[in-house]
This record gives structure tokens, C-alpha cells and sequence, in this order.
């Protein structure tokens, strides 16, 4: 819009000194459905000229007339009716009409002036042409990146969680003894490494199809009659979310790993590399997938129905204490306020799970070359693609590394 209308400008700025006129009035442009007449002589007017609104035939009359310093003689009466068709009999009531509506000669610039004008609008296009041949552009091969991974990001992400029902129901209590919730932090997290290692174990991930149907993991009984055989006694009725987290959770890694799969490159690592890249960012990209429906305004998660408008009071009744989900608010609220593209969304959850720097890769040598080196290069072009990405989308420099730090 703003392009379109510095555009406009700029050729109402080339028309405006051409003929030595003033420009337009906005107010002129403010309803394009009302007709704009003549002050003059009744045809169509084009806009503010003089100081009044005018065609462009009585604009260029009066400035004719004033700077030939005309003199006219009205033949009849000296009182006719201008109207557009007979506009030109009578140059000296045509004229006093022009003065009547507040048209003035001393908006009317000079040639000299029309001439600096000129330049100066010559000079600006140059300067304009030369910053948009400067401007960062994406590579046929980055773009085809970008869309690979939008298109991998649609088909495991649903922005009406329509799948979220076929979770366990969430149970939401009143918000009891933290200690307790505290104190049951770490048999959450337990739990969630054990059913994680499930998800990605090797005969797990390599039979995982390419579009996953969304599953119920009802296998995980977190009650304390089917827990008997444990020696830990604990209080699980401040755990009342902890089932439909552990279901969201679950489906979520399903996602990421069908996301993964997608991204270029990414098969060809062994399928051991594939999944310690996995195990280690897996819940690093449900954070930044979770950010799409993460709203600043009350803080929650919101994912379609009330029942999905999940808050972090939620998050305590699965186990998780205060001091954990803090750090992780401020990230989500960090990475909110960049306002990220879609395709800088996707590019950022490709570049945290192509990091081996955080992994325990094993460097093996295979057909693609080194496991370590190929990944990093990989991660080297994800990351040079974002960049540039962000530079022409929003002319700012890239904050992402400062919010990580800030959570």
C-alpha cells in the first residue's frame, strides 16, 4: 500500500511542476465515491490547483492568464455563467470566477522553480532505483527452500486444533498447594522422558508415515490406583491437566517428527543422527510451534473452544512449577512480540533441529559425507536463508538470538 501510494505521489509531484501547480489537496482523496467539480466551471475536477479545486483546463487558463499578465474585456455584461461548454467565450468573467473561488497567482511557480523541482524528482527516482537494485533478494534455491517447508509446516499443523478433541479432556481444578505441584514437577518430567524415548525410538520413527492421523494415548494411566507398583507415594489430584498435556505433548512430537522428515536434507542423515536431532529439539520446536497461538493480551495458549484456551495455571495442575514455566512465558512473549513471518517460522523450527552443536551426534561418515559437517551445512544455509528472509520482510535486524537469550 505505502509503494502503491509513494508511486502515486510521485506522479502527481512529475504532472505538478510540469505545469507549475500546487499539489493536490488530500483531503480531495479522502472519499473517492464523491464526484468532484470545478469551482470554475462545472466539468470534473482533477484536484486542488491554486489553492482551489479546478479541472485541468481552467488550471491551465489561470496560469496562462497570470503569467502573461492578461488583461480581458468582458463583450456582454460582465456577470456570464461559465459553464464547460462555453468556458471559452469569455476569458475576462472565466477569470474573475478563477479569483472568486480563492485561486492565487502566488502559488503558481516560476520556470526556474518548475526546472529544481524537476531535478530534484529525477534525482530521488535515482536514488530509489538504486536502493531497490541494493535490496536484498532471495536465491531460486532459498525460495524453494522456503516453500518446502511451508508446505511441510501445513500439512503437520492445524490452526483449528480440531484434533485436540480427541484427547483425554482436560480437567481443570482450582488452583490448590503448590508444593504439592512442586513436588510432583519431577515425576512429570519422568514421564514425559520415558514416553518421549517411546515416540522416538528407532523402530518408532523409522515406520512413521508421512501424514500422521492424530492418536489417543490412553496407555499413559496417570491414577493412583493403576500406580500401585510404585514406591512413590504421591498426591496425583493436583495433577487433574497432566493427562490431556501428556496426550498434547505426544501428538505434538508425532508433528514435529512428521515436519522433521519433510525438511531438505534430513533423510539423508543416518537414521540414528535422525533421531538424536530429534530427542534434542523436539520440545524446543512444540515451544516455538505453541507461539502461534500464544496471544500477548491475556496470555494463554488459545487452541479453537474455551475448553483449548489453555492458561499457565493449567500447566501447573500437570506438575510443572512456577520456576520452570517462567523462563519458557518470557520466550513465548520474546518470540510473540517479532511479529515472525510464516516463512521465518518455518525456517527457525528447520534451523533448532538441524543443530548439531547441541547433540551427540555420532560423526559417522556416510553417503552424504560427514553426519556432523552435513548437518551443520544444512543448518548454515536454514540460517542464511532466515537472515535474508528477515532483512526483506522487515528491514530490521534479527532479534531471534536476543529473545532465546532473554527466557
Amino acid at each position: 500500500i505505502f509503494l502503491a501510494y509513494g508511486s502515486w505521489r510521485e506522479c502527481a509531484d512529475t504532472e505538478m511542476m510540469a505545469a507549475g501547480t500546487s499539489l493536490p489537496d488530500p483531503a480531495g482523496d479522502f472519499d473517492r465515491n464523491v464526484p468532484r467539480i470545478c469551482g470554475v466551471c462545472g466539468d470534473r475536477a482533477t484536484g486542488f490547483h491554486f489553492n482551489a479545486m479546478t479541472c485541468e483546463g481552467c488550471k491551465g487558463f489561470f496560469r496562462r492568464s497570470m503569467k502573461r499578465k492578461a488583461m480581458f474585456t468582458c463583450p456582454f455584461n460582465g456577470d456570464c455563467k461559465i459553464t464547460k461548454d462555453n468556458r471559452r467565450h469569455c476569458q475576462a468573467c472565466r477569470l474573475k470566477r478563477c479569483v472568486d473561488i480563492g485561486m492565487m497567482k502566488e502559488f503558481i511557480l516560476t520556470d526556474e522553480e518548475v526546472q529544481r523541482k524537476r531535478e530534484m524528482i529525477l534525482k530521488r527516482k535515482e536514488e530509489e532505483a538504486l536502493k531497490e537494485s541494493l535490496k536484498p533478494k532471495l536465491s531460486e534455491e532459498q525460495q524453494k527452500v522456503i516453500d518446502i517447508l511451508l508446505e511441510a509446516h501445513r500439512k503437520t499443523y492445524d490452526p483449528t486444533y480440531s484434533d485436540f478433541t480427541k484427547f483425554r479432556p482436560p480437567v481443570r481444578n482450582n488452583p490448590s498447594n503448590r508444593g504439592a505441584a512442586r513436588s510432583s514437577s519431577l515425576l512429570t518430567q519422568d514421564l514425559s522422558s520415558e514416553d518421549s524415548t517411546d515416540l522416538f525410538s528407532s523402530d518408532a520413527f523409522s515406520t512413521f508415515p508421512e501424514s500422521v492421523e492424530p492418536q489417543m494415548f490412553s496407555n499413559l494411566v496417570l491414577s493412583e490406583e493403576n500406580d500401585e507398583s510404585s514406591s512413590m507415594n504421591f498426591d496425583f489430584s493436583h495433577l487433574s491437566m497432566l493427562p490431556h498435556l501428556a496426550d498434547l505433548v505426544s501428538y505434538s512430537i508425532q508433528k514435529v517428527i512428521g515436519f522433521a522428515k519433510m525438511i531438505p536434507g534430513f533423510r539423508d542423515l543416518a537414521a540414528e543422527d535422525q533421531i538424536v536431532l530429534l530427542k534434542s529439539s523436539a520440545i524446543e520446536v512444540i515451544m516455538l510451534r505453541s507461539n502461534q497461538s500464544f496471544t500477548l493480551e491475556d496470555m494463554t495458549w488459545t487452541c479453537g473452544s474455551n475448553d483449548f484456551k489453555y492458561r499457565i495455571s493449567d500447566v501447573t495442575q500437570a506438575g510443572h512449577s512456577m520456576e520452570l514455566l517462567e523462563p519458557l512465558v518470557k520466550f513465548q512473549i520474546g518470540l510473540k512480540k517479532l511479529n515472525l513471518h510464516e516463512e521465518e517460522h518455518v525456517l527457525l523450527m528447520a534451523i533448532c533441529i538441524l543443530s548439531p552443536g547441541r547433540s551427540t551426534l555420532i560423526p559417522r561418515v556416510t553417503a552424504s559425507g560427514s553426519s556432523l559437517i552435513y548437518a551443520k551445512n544444512q543448518q548454515d544455509r536454514m540460517a542464511g536463508t532466515f537472515v535474508l528472509s528477515r532483512n526483506i520482510w522487515c528491514h530490521s535486524a534479527i532479534r531471534f538470538p536476543q529473545s532465546l537469550a532473554g527466557a
